[in-house]
């Protein structure tokens, strides 16, 4: 190791929500803590999170709405640094906030996300953690030290956090640097795919949603056993919106979706009754009122004879009924990771004590956040994992 190299306590490296609070969490504790960020923006993610508001965590988070191959792994991080104590920092500082929906707790006010980074610079700063940007990880590995070589020159640390995210949305600066460190040190890996992602369909299914593109219902979407009550929005390629970016954690190549457009129940009563109240109307006024225009029409397009309600049997609109609540869907694909919210998969939980995030056969070697095999739901969920990931590293160190 060369003399001049600087050493650490501790080398953060990544300095999105997970890194933040890792380096925080250690500097807090008398630890000599640099964090490192490979571009020039501090919490690019936290910035853009919920259209500039941050969501920044769930009034309800629990452990099984994280999906890992070992589902058991974040629990002990999620009881040791739950929702609640986020909650006691934003208000310690101050920050205005609010429940959107469903438990999501989003900043007050447009840009107010940089409230949130602010917040974890001003807790870094009383830990006295060095922070520089734009230095670029280029190799580490383990002497007596870990040595990490950077564009920067050559470091050294007692420790070293791995906070650099997965895959989803490169033009924030995602790499697979977590994944090459853990092959560089033998940490398997659970394959990376894209999560919370808008999902592609072929040409047939394409163009018949494309032309919906902008429309927006609640629906109910299921991938197995799987299914989500949220918004759903028609695109140009598919089909996204809430409820399909939940479920696209779920679903797998090959796979089918279904989609119940009246989730709220009693569907086939409306179309009975419509039948009994316009018995010369065509089969497609059933469906008036009840969706948008531009869906109320392809769907009756799909479902719906050239004939007048008096000429359909009950059990015919039944029948139909039946077809909008379950309506099965084959998706082509996902957008990727240009798209996805976030990444699932990655370093095995296997390989980590679920208490410190260290590697089992490395202790001083961590992985938190993104770059971990731990994924939540959309609405909050995986910025609390990066809060309790990097709150177990940053108290192990």
């Amino acid at each position: 190791m060369p003399a001049q190299a600087a050493h650490y306590d501790v080398i953060v490296i990544g300095a999105g929500a997970a890194g933040l609070m890792t380096a925080l969490t250690a500097g807090q504790r008398d630890k000599r803590v640099l964090l490192l960020e490979h571009t020039d923006t501090i919490g690019a993610k936290i910035l853009i999170s919920g259209g500039g508001r941050c969501n920044f965590t769930n009034l309800d988070i629990r452990p099984e709405r994280f999906l890992s191959a070992n589902p058991h792994f974040a629990r002990s991080a999620l009881a040791r640094y739950d929702q609640h104590a986020f909650i006691s920092l934003v208000r310690k500082h101050h920050i205005a906030f609010y429940e959107k929906t469903l438990g999501q707790l989003f900043c007050e006010g447009n840009g107010s996300a940089r409230r949130i980074v602010e917040m974890l610079l001003q807790e870094c700063q009383a830990g006295n953690v060095e922070i520089q940007r734009s230095v670029t990880v280029q190799d580490v590995s383990k002497r007596e030290h870990f040595v990490l070589q950077t564009t920067g020159g050559a470091l050294s640390a007692d420790a070293v956090v791995i906070a650099s995210g997965g895959l989803s949305i490169p033009k924030l600066g995602a790499t697979d640097f977590a994944y090459r460190i853990a092959k560089r040190f033998n940490v398997p890996i659970v394959a990376p795919r894209p999560a919370l992602v808008p999902l592609t369909f072929d040409p047939e299914d394409r163009a018949w949603m494309s032309a919906l593109a902008g429309v927006s219902v609640e629906a109910s979407v299921s991938a197995g056993a799987t299914a989500f009550r949220e918004g759903l929005l028609f695109t140009h390629r598919g089909l996204s919106g809430p409820s399909i970016l939940q479920v696209s954690s779920y679903w797998r190549q090959g796979e089918a979706i279904a989609v119940d457009f009246w989730p709220s129940g009693g569907l086939e009563a409306r179309l009975t009754d419509a039948k009994r109240a316009h018995p010369k109307a065509q089969a497609k006024a059933a469906f008036a009122g009840l969706w948008p225009e531009r869906l109320a029409t392809s769907l009756a397009q799909k479902l719906l004879p050239e004939a007048r309600l008096a000429d359909m049997k009950d059990k015919d609109l039944l029948a139909v009924g039946t077809a909008l609540r379950t309506f099965k869907l084959t998706p082509a694909g996902d957008e990727g990771y240009a798209k996805a919210e976030v990444t699932a998969g990655g370093v095995d939980t296997n390989a980590l004590d679920q208490k410190s995030m260290a590697v089992k056969a490395l202790p001083g070697l961590h992985f938190v956040g993104e770059a971990v095999d731990v994924t939540g739901w959309l609405g909050g969920y995986n910025f609390q994992w990066a809060w309790a990931s990097g709150r177990a590293a940053g108290l192990a160190v």
